[in-house]
């Protein structure tokens, strides 16, 4: 599947890259997904989890809409004199106007880290344009005092003196949760994994912009006491056991309403994307058939039930049927009521930014 790229201009955060995979005519028909990356990557991650064979049936039925946050697509040129990096909070209102661009109307937001926090922002301030949110090892909380020292440290020494061993650290633990030195427990797959994360940070990643998207994360602002009264769409938190801000997830969903997020830890994992996408893929499938999306497509190993049409008799009290059997463009259709339900209730709401 081809990469369509995009420039789109947004009002608060200068020029964004945009990266379409799969075809987005029809896409009302289809489930569209808006993905924003972690620090230290860029659209690539989420392109090469869809890639995967697990994600197969939900890639052909699906729209992949990745958002590089500036500066940070692979081989970037260092972000113009005078150029504001975006807050955290103007990245996610930016969202709205990467959909309009693409003419798309509603998406289920799936982001990591730094990204996550950027897709909650949007959900909270644009619940009209969110179907559902998949959040990775989010975060709402501000800086802690450690993290605030650390951070300072690694964005001063990419700002000038480029990618060094520190920061590769540094990131690595971040997304990793674990230490390249901390052999005995890392398996032949995160080994490898986390060598070729390193490499794309020696070798693709300019280290001045993400030295800006480092400060840019570390001067966030709280949303934990507004997401449990504001974020009202339907909402999975994803950890994995071993990832570096595990505490920091569970603070976020517990400040969340109970009925609209639920809580996914995966265990022995520190990166879930490329550490067990296996099991990623299902959770993300199970995730939006809740949404009324993708129906229609079956887990690896299941075998699809069989449909009957209107004339063929039922199995179990052998009578016939009077139901038609839906088409699979059918099954796959978003099913828009529980949302326009959601916008009548919200209409009467003040909508509320942070």
């Amino acid at each position: 599947m081809t990469l369509k790229k995009h420039t789109i201009p947004t009002e608060r955060c200068g020029d964004v890259t945009v990266f379409v995979q799969g075809d987005l005519v029809n896409h009302d028909k289809k489930a569209v997904f808006l993905t924003i990356h972690d620090l230290g990557c860029n659209h690539t991650s989420f392109h090469d989890f869809v890639e995967h064979p697990a994600m197969s049936e939900i890639k052909q039925r699906s729209v992949f809409i990745h958002v590089d946050v500036p500066g940070q697509e692979d081989n970037a040129p260092d972000l113009p004199d005078g150029f504001v990096f975006p807050a955290m909070q103007d990245l996610g209102d930016a969202m709205s106007t990467v959909l309009d661009m693409l003419d798309v109307k509603f998406v289920v937001g799936l982001g990591e880290g730094a990204g996550a926090n950027i897709l909650a922002r949007f959900g909270l301030a644009h619940p009209s344009r969110v179907l559902g949110l998949i959040l990775i090892h989010p975060t709402s909380t501000v800086a802690g005092v450690m993290e605030t020292i650390k951070d300072k440290i690694i964005s001063w020494k990419l700002t000038n003196l480029g990618m060094n061993t520190t920061a590769e650290e540094y990131l690595i633990f971040h997304r990793f949760g674990t230490q390249l030195t901390e052999q005995m427990e890392v398996t032949d797959n995160k080994e490898r994994v986390m060598r070729e994360f390193q490499q794309k940070l020696k070798s693709s990643i300019n280290p001045k912009n993400l030295s800006k998207y480092v400060n840019t994360f570390l001067n966030r602002t709280d949303i934990s006491s507004i997401l449990r009264k504001n974020l009202q769409v339907e909402t999975m938190v994803v950890v994995g056991s071993k990832a570096s801000n595990l505490r920091s997830v569970h603070t976020m969903h517990q400040s969340m309403d109970s009925a609209r997020a639920q809580l996914l830890q995966l265990d022995g994992v520190g990166d879930v994307l490329s550490e067990c996408p296996e099991k990623m893929a299902q959770s993300l499938l199970l995730f939006v058939k809740g949404l009324g999306l993708l129906t229609s497509v079956t887990m690896v190993g299941v075998q699809r039930q069989r449909t009957f049409s209107g004339g063929s008799e039922d199995e179990v009290a052998g009578r016939p049927r009077t139901q038609r059997s839906l088409s699979m463009e059918e099954y796959d259709r978003p099913n828009l009521q529980r949302l326009l339900s959601r916008e009548r209730r919200e209409s009467r709401d003040e909508t509320v930014h942070e």
